[in-house]
């Protein structure tokens, strides 16, 4: 049975053991609403509640971008750091959701993965890319706000602290190679065989052990959540802060932003 999101923002689609979740706002670069993070956390819980689902997929529409962050929009909302601090919250719950699927998550990278794509796809236990894939979360140059420590746990898991501050402070993007290279990027595809690739890789991991697999993942999971601390103090300063407000104001205008540190 195959399911859709409000409005079809978010496409949830079963073909035999595996479950594809399809961020669907191709003319948004699928950037994601508040809707959307609840369709992914509810896609989470069918994948592990549904009986031989054995893999979750997750795609951009579209074939030019993974998810380009959260919908800018929505941040017009916000009227102070705790407003900040909720959000932060909220995209925890989901990303620890999403890496506690006890079935393998392969995410499917054909163009920019940035800011809220970027930590959907570092969440998840494989990565497939195209040489359009583009990864970072360039907020330094765009809005002005910071990342969760939860965000920051798995950027530094995965990139070393070494790159992940070259990534935030030059606010630049990864390229597919350079990706793989970090050990980031599974595996580099060409646009013409990036679904025979995740087709292959699919096929391996089903046929391997669920419990086996299930148990490499919880590890790793607890090894990056051991010693996390707590970052609200981070956040709700960064979020509330005057430069973050005009962040939001000037990219919604297309305008160069003017950072005063306030």
């Amino acid at each position: 049975m195959d399911e859709t999101g409000p409005d079809d923002e978010l496409l949830v689609d079963r073909l035999g053991p595996v479950l594809t979740v399809t961020f669907n706002r191709p003319a948004q670069h699928n950037a994601m609403t508040w809707r959307m993070y609840e369709g992914l956390r509810k896609a989470c819980e069918r994948a592990d509640g549904e009986d031989g689902i054995r893999v979750l997929v997750l795609r951009g529409a579209g074939g030019k971008a993974f998810v380009a962050g959260t919908d800018i929009g929505q941040f017009r909302e916000f009227r102070d750091g705790q407003d900040g601090v909720a959000y932060e919250a909220g995209i925890t719950e989901v990303v620890d959701r999403l890496e506690s699927v006890t079935v393998p998550t392969v995410a499917v990278v054909t163009g920019p993965c940035v800011g809220g794509g970027l930590i959907l796809a570092a969440v998840c236990d494989l990565r497939i890319a195209t040489p359009a894939a583009r990864f970072g979360a360039p907020i330094a140059r765009t809005l002005g706000n910071c990342l969760s420590m939860n965000t920051m746990s798995l950027l530094v898991q995965h990139l070393g602290r070494g790159r992940t501050l070259d990534l935030l402070l030059q606010a630049r993007l990864l390229d597919a190679e350079e990706s793989a290279a970090a050990g980031f990027v599974t595996r580099v595809c060409t646009e013409d065989t990036v679904d025979e690739a995740v087709e292959e890789t699919v096929r391996t991991l089903a046929a391997h052990a669920p419990l086996s697999m299930w148990a490499a993942k919880e590890a790793v999971a607890r090894l990056r959540r051991a010693a996390l601390p707590d970052g609200d103090d981070l956040v709700s300063t960064v979020f509330g802060s005057a430069d973050f407000h005009h962040g939001v104001e000037a990219f919604l205008r297309k305008e160069p932003p003017r950072w005063t540190g306030r």
